[in-house]
């Protein structure tokens, strides 16, 4: 997508969780990207405008923050073009299927954002014997709330997702347990109780939930004998004891000198994803690259014209990370604090009843990375209402590193993280 660049997006979302909170951080800016999509679907005014502008610079982010009367004098502009949007016509209905013929309609600009992700979806779900990976969506509204037809069938189009009729008004926590049953079955059961108790409610109409599941072989695997208890260096004075993978092999390889930092690209089996680490030659230098690295460097430096092959003596650490967030916040800061506002969204594309608005939007994310290779689940749901030597490189992951799980093809993060403690 244009605006919605899963490597922009993905790197300055993980800079608003980075300022919120302390050690490990691992999402998928895929199955959030996804989310987002689904939701811009049917926007209408300023709503659609916010999420058709996902800011992909740190200048973007920063001004999305500090400069809000910038932001109100584009909400008038928005009110004026609404107006104007609002005279297509649509079809109604609820839950059950509908049973008339549904009137075409004109298929908005953003058509071209939606095709991707058809595309991207369409890619990466074809069978592959080297490693399982898997973005599912789905819909789940109150059965006897009605929903526009055209949505319904755009969501389905592009996005593969189908909506299922729950009963919210009744059993708004059956509701709940029975989506979380969904996460949990599409994520080999890594992703447990995306939605808490009490996050949903009888006034709750539609969640929006996607998946994304991963489990991939290395290209290479590191041999268990070589596995060793090893400092890993949390800052200069604090240290945890890991289980330290090693091998050495080639690999993608690029020396950040300017920056003090060294990348590496560790393939799976096939090379239709790798993982890029980013590790600092300082103990404590991490948090300085992330104020300095921008997307487009992130990008320029991972490009395989960049990277060389060398003989890297690695050592990898056996990482588990599980976490779950509450992307409201964080999301607002980049610039679309209006999808969750109850006054200005406008979802009237998705439903001809005023009123609807996001309630919730709840990331669930766990990777676990060993010698064979890496296990990754990300879940969100939307609720509305070094040194080197002659021979060889080496890159000693004992101390705070970020790394991303990318599809090479398509150019698509599927997963980030930071992993700073064991």
């Amino acid at each position: 997508m244009e605006s919605l660049d899963a490597v922009t997006f993905g790197f300055n979302l993980f800079k608003e969780l980075n300022r919120k909170k302390n050690g490990n951080i691992f999402f998928s800016p895929a199955s959030i990207l996804a989310a987002v999509g689904m939701l811009l679907l049917r926007t209408r005014g300023a709503t659609a405008t916010r999420l058709q502008k996902v800011p992909l610079s740190e200048k973007d982010t920063d001004s999305s923050r500090i400069k809000a009367e910038e932001k109100e004098r584009g909400r008038e502009r928005d009110r004026e073009s609404e107006t104007s949007m609002r005279e297509e016509h649509h079809s109604a209905v609820s839950c059950t299927p509908p049973t008339g013929d549904v009137p075409a309609t004109k298929i908005e600009k953003t058509k071209e954002i939606h095709h991707q992700f058809q595309t991207f979806l369409s890619e990466i779900s074809k069978p592959n014997n080297n490693y399982e990976l898997k973005i599912a969506n789905r819909l789940f509204g109150e059965k006897t709330y009605l929903f526009l037809q055209k949505y319904l069938d755009y969501v389905e189009k592009y996005y593969h997702a189908s909506l299922e009729p729950v009963d919210f008004v009744n059993a708004a926590d059956e509701s709940r347990k029975k989506i979380n049953s969904w996460v949990e079955s599409q994520t080999h059961e890594n992703i447990k109780d995306l939605f808490p108790d009490a996050t949903l409610s009888s006034t709750t109409k539609l969640v929006l939930v996607n998946i994304v599941h991963f489990k991939g072989q290395w290209d290479r695997e590191f041999k268990k004998e070589h596995t060793k208890e090893e400092e890993f260096w949390l800052d200069k004075n604090t240290s945890k004891p890991v289980q330290m993978m090693t091998q050495r092999d080639s690999f993608s390889f690029t020396l950040l000198k300017d920056l003090q930092a060294q990348i590496l690209g560790i393939p799976y089996k096939n090379s239709d994803l790798s993982m890029f680490v980013l590790l600092p030659n300082d103990i404590d230098g991490l948090e300085k690259i992330i104020n300095e690295v921008s997307p487009e460097k992130l990008v320029e430096w991972t490009n395989p014209g960049q990277m060389k092959e060398k003989t890297v003596d690695l050592h990898l650490p056996r990482f588990e990370v599980e976490d779950s967030y509450d992307l409201e916040a964080a999301l607002g800061a980049m610039g679309l604090g209006d999808a969750f506002s109850e006054l200005e969204a406008d979802y009237s594309g998705m439903s001809p009843r005023s009123g609807l608005h996001a309630q919730k939007f709840l990331h669930g994310s766990f990777v676990v990375v060993t010698e064979e290779g890496t296990e990754a689940a990300a879940g969100t749901g939307m609720g509305f209402a070094v040194t080197s030597v002659p021979s060889y490189e080496t890159f000693h992951c004992n101390h705070p590193f970020l790394f991303f799980i990318r599809h090479n093809e398509s150019n698509s993060v599927l997963f980030f993280g930071k992993f700073s403690s064991p």
